[in-house]
């Protein structure tokens, strides 16, 4: 990892204390992988502002550079500038592309260099990328024409990748993922004739807000946006960006605010895309003590800052069907949240989760079992039985950053003091997160 040298292997933390003040979350990390995939093939400059500086991002700047895209540094604070270099000038790199541990960048960089005629690319990730699926994408792009192979018939990487000429087509993915949405939208770009993607519920929708921008032919419709039609021939031209908070990175703060005594926080520049707002409609429904202010637009994403303050009695929750794509990434820190609920929660239709960067089903049940927690492994999603004390313990993230950060915020409220191995896979997303956790304690009465 990138940010591995600052972030210790294992972390203690002490249980009891709140949380008190104000925490803005890194930059959306959807949002920074689309920016410079879609500036890398626009024409003349784009400049993104609050771009993510972490691992995955910086996965996807490297494949970008090593086909020939200037890219200035990603440090934090600074603005990205990004050297286009059209829908075609993408080169044949003289290396193998790492995606590090990206699924993002794997799967849209699939899409990306299909369409790339008579050029050859092998992509290949670490040892848990190397194990996620990868025909879920492949599969739709071999009906556009393109030439996708790999390890287990193509599931697999390393992936070979010959470049092809593509022809439009109408494609229902089976799984509402805005991953192989946006793979597919990205061969588009190139293909000869209209493609339209058809979801089974609408995931989240950047890529097309993104890709608006930057000029494409490209329209939304059908029942609650799920079908969206793009067109070949138009050219994209570098934009401005500005890239806000990660909700998914908010939600650990979202729930530790509202679950741990005496907490009261405002998680500042938020972005709030209804396709990523299941969450806060999860906490609502709890009756969580949450409050959206200074509501605003930034590039044509909806932003505000969030006010949580703990209450005491929560109730459980049931969660599934169309929710399930606008939280997905926020099921293990909710698992977390129903631990302290008065009752039983329900998590089902999350199947999703057993191919992230870890079984993130399997992995949260076997965590927090370990701390006590009543908890039933369904092949869907999970079955937490609230209200009962969690015990400190020796925890594992497993590799996984939402895992590590959930597991950190369950252990403030432990009965004793508990230790996370592997705290370090946090800077996948969120570099400073336990920089910002240390910030936020209050051990004041």
């Amino acid at each position: 990892m990138n940010q591995e040298s600052t972030i210790p292997n294992s972390i203690e933390i002490q249980a009891g204390g709140s949380l008190v003040g104000k925490v803005r979350v890194p930059g959306d990390k959807s949002i920074s992988h689309r920016a410079l995939l879609f500036g890398a093939i626009a024409e003349g400059k784009t400049t993104v502002e609050g771009l993510l500086p972490a691992d995955d991002p910086i996965s996807t700047a490297s494949c970008l550079r090593s086909m020939g895209v200037e890219i200035s540094p990603i440090i934090k604070g600074d603005k990205i500038e990004i050297t286009g270099v059209g829908l075609d000038g993408l080169k044949e790199p003289e290396e193998i592309l790492n995606c590090g541990n990206s699924g993002t960048t794997m799967r849209l960089m699939l899409g990306l260099l299909v369409g790339r005629k008579g050029r050859h690319f092998v992509l290949t990730g670490d040892q848990s990328l190397r194990s996620r699926p990868m025909q879920r994408v492949g599969q739709p792009l071999k009906l556009m024409g393109a030439k996708v192979n790999g390890r287990s018939n193509g599931n697999l990487a390393p992936l070979s990748v010959i470049g092809a000429k593509l022809h439009g087509a109408v494609i229902g993915t089976p799984v509402a993922s805005a991953q192989v949405k946006s793979a597919i939208l990205l061969a588009a770009l190139t293909a000869e004739g209209s493609t339209t993607v058809i979801e089974p519920a609408h995931s989240r929708d950047h890529s097309e807000r993104m890709l608006k921008a930057f000029g494409a032919n490209l329209q939304v419709g059908g029942e609650m946006g799920r079908h969206i039609h793009i067109s070949p021939g138009a050219t994209l031209k570098g934009q401005s960006i500005t890239v806000p908070g990660d909700i998914s990175s908010a939600a650990f703060w979202l729930v530790a605010g509202a679950i741990v005594p005496g907490s009261e926080i405002t998680v500042e520049n938020v972005g709030l895309n209804p396709t990523r707002t299941g969450v806060i409609e999860v906490l609502n429904d709890m009756g969580a003590n949450l409050e959206i202010i200074n509501q605003r637009s930034v590039a044509g994403e909806p932003v505000g800052d969030i006010y949580v303050k703990h209450i005491k009695s929560l109730k459980p929750f049931k969660i599934n069907g169309d929710i399930i794509p606008r939280l997905i990434d926020e099921v293990p820190i909710l698992s977390v949240a129903a631990c302290f609920c008065e009752g039983k929660s329900e998590i089902s239709g999350a199947n999703e989760l057993r191919v992230k960067e870890t079984d993130r089903l399997k992995v949260m049940a076997r965590q927090l079992t370990l701390m006590g927690a009543k908890i039933e492994e369904k092949h869907d999603g999970l079955i937490i039985n609230g209200g009962y004390l969690l015990n400190g313990s020796t925890l594992d993230s497993e590799t996984d950053h939402r895992v590590a950060m959930s597991l950190g915020v369950a252990s403030i409220l432990a009965k004793s003091d508990s230790v996370i191995k592997r705290a370090n896979a946090a800077a996948v997303s969120y570099p400073n997160f336990w920089e910002d956790l240390n910030k936020l304690r209050n051990w004041r009465e």
